[in-house]
């Protein structure tokens, strides 16, 4: 058994008394991935439900800055895309998948331009701009910095404009239900009024997003607390690659403010990075400078660090023209006005924080997992697209093909009818502890803190059992009770994932992408060319 005081689910469960409703396809999540998969299911006359752990707009691709990418212009090519691609995964991406994403990318870009994307545009074509590990101009934005959350918007309009999609904002999705049979027969989580309601579905689509919050320095809103990845693992699902976490170079340091992302598309258009003493560093850690791959960008930011004895180093945009930057970036220069930066003039105090989950539940190429009737989609997959490290961009991209292709296949197998399936019928109690009750709000600070320092952009041996020895010992306290509200259940989730990740970054006694081991500093491709799975039981 690889987690402590392990339990099927997080609360007592009785469907005798608790309310159930039903539809054809659920989506537990409202990012890219969500609402395309919503839209595809729907087109095929399925009654569709997205649940929102928070608002509609609350998710990472709401806060995306810098752009989707793809091949959108005649001097570039897939050839070229498939291989920037393969080259950041560093030996373990799934070609297969990758050649699928990159070709089927911008015909759905243009798909979203037609339903009132706003993207920037360039004598009437989609603009283009180059980023750390392209070798081409091919990461598509809109205003300027927006990206994420103008696609966002467009497909929001789209799915409230489709009778066929029911949308329910702060629902918790607590725990995926599932039978003897590996079924998923849907899941049950709490209401806004604080009710349980269990929501049958013959098909579940799991698009939660990402983990970042994970971890004590962070890109992710608050909501990013491994939710789906926990539900997915407590089920059955098998989870691959957990050890691989993508720390963003550049986001804003102010003590005491919350970490807000400064797009990687500015170094790609000519930003340099300055140490406290006011030298440019990044040539001599890699030959690309400020436009090599994301971890090696943020390693070299942390040794400089290190040597320097700072807690932060400077991005420089003074050579851009200020006018040009607001209009370019006005998400990145609005931050830095109500911080009293001036770009024209002044550095940008910046440092890396953890930013996206390559990892996660384990799909094939139709966004199946190994559960029966549950499917994974966005930065909560494990699709073999990124490899060991994701290539900037390439997140939207992944999220957009992958939603397309769940909610296809969500519809094709509505051949499952809800009227034919047999009403949920589960009865399941949680024996009571008597152990000691943790403080959960103290929990996750300090596990945030524990992974920030053990599990984070560096990683060696001994803190890595470390962690995972203090991991278990909380578990011991926190796993064993019922909570009532979703400040408990995240912790549980929390908790339950980090020891995943801190098992597998031990178990991967080498180098590679954004896992980065100290003490195996080099990678292996005679034992590690490979993925590390993992699953309930195994």
């Amino acid at each position: 058994m690889t987690q402590q005081e392990f339990r099927r689910y997080l609360v007592n469960i009785d469907s005798d008394a608790i309310e159930t409703v039903s539809t054809d396809c659920l989506i537990v999540g409202s990012g890219i991935a969500g609402l395309r998969a919503a839209i595809e299911a729907a087109s095929d006359k399925c009654s569709v439900t997205i649940i929102c752990k928070a608002g509609l707009q609350d998710s990472n691709t709401f806060k995306a800055q810098g752009g989707i990418a793809s091949v959108l212009k005649k001097t570039d090519n897939y050839e070229s895309h498939i291989a920037d691609t393969l080259k950041t995964g560093c030996g373990i991406c799934d070609e297969k998948i990758v050649d699928m994403v990159v070709r089927k990318g911008p015909e759905l870009i243009r798909q979203l331009l037609e339903w009132g994307t706003e993207f920037d545009l360039v004598d009437g074509n989609i603009a283009t701009t180059l980023e750390g590990g392209h070798s081409h101009s091919r990461v598509a934005h809109a205003h300027g910095d927006e990206t994420g959350k103008i696609i966002a918007l467009a497909l929001i309009k789209k799915v409230q404009q489709n009778p066929n999609i029911k949308i329910i904002e702060n629902f918790y999705a607590i725990d995926l239900i599932t039978n003897d049979e590996n079924k998923c027969l849907g899941l049950i989580g709490q209401t806004q009024n604080g009710k349980l309601e269990i929501i049958q579905s013959a098909n579940t689509i799991l698009a939660t997003g990402g983990a970042g919050q994970l971890y004590r320095e962070t890109t992710n809103p608050e909501i990013a607390t491994g939710d789906g990845l926990a539900m997915a693992w407590r089920a059955g699902a098998v989870l691959a690659d957990m050890e691989f976490m993508q720390f963003h170079p550049t986001t804003l340091y102010i003590a005491g403010a919350s970490r807000a992302l400064i797009s990687e598309t500015v170094r790609g258009e000519g930003a340099k990075l300055l140490d406290n003493q006011g030298r440019e560093f990044m040539s001599d850690y890699h030959p690309s400078a400020e436009l090599a791959p994301r971890d090696i960008v943020s390693r070299a930011i942390l040794m400089q660090m290190l040597k320097t004895k700072a807690t932060h180093v400077h991005l420089d945009v003074r050579g851009f023209d200020k006018e040009h930057f607001a209009k370019r970036f006005p998400q990145i220069f609005e931050i830095c006005e109500g911080f009293d930066i001036d770009v024209s003039r002044d550095l940008i105090p910046v440092r890396p924080s953890a930013h996206y989950m390559v990892g996660g539940v384990k799909t094939d190429s139709f966004a199946k997992t190994n559960i029966e009737n549950l499917y994974a989609c966005g930065e909560i997959a494990a699709t073999g697209l990124h490899g060991a490290n994701r290539l900037g961009s390439n997140s939207l991209l992944e999220g957009l093909v992958f939603g397309q292709t769940a909610g296809r296949m969500a519809a094709e197998n509505k051949k499952a009818a809800l009227g034919s399936l047999p009403r949920i019928a589960i009865q399941y109690k949680i024996p009571h502890s008597a152990r000691t009750r943790l403080d959960t709000n103290d929990v996750k600070n300090s596990l945030r803190a524990l992974m920030w320092r053990n599990v984070g952009i560096t990683r060696m041996d001994q803190p890595l059992a470390e962690s995972q020895e203090i991991i278990r010992f909380w578990q011991r306290y926190v796993m064993d009770k019922i909570f009532d509200l979703p400040a408990g259940w995240e912790c549980q989730n929390m908790l339950t994932v980090c020891l995943m990740m801190a098992d597998s970054a031990r178990r991967r006694c080498e180098s590679r992408g954004v896992h980065f081991r100290s003490d195996f500093s080099e990678i292996d491709d005679t034992n590690f060319k490979n993925h590390i799975e993992l699953s309930r039981g195994a």
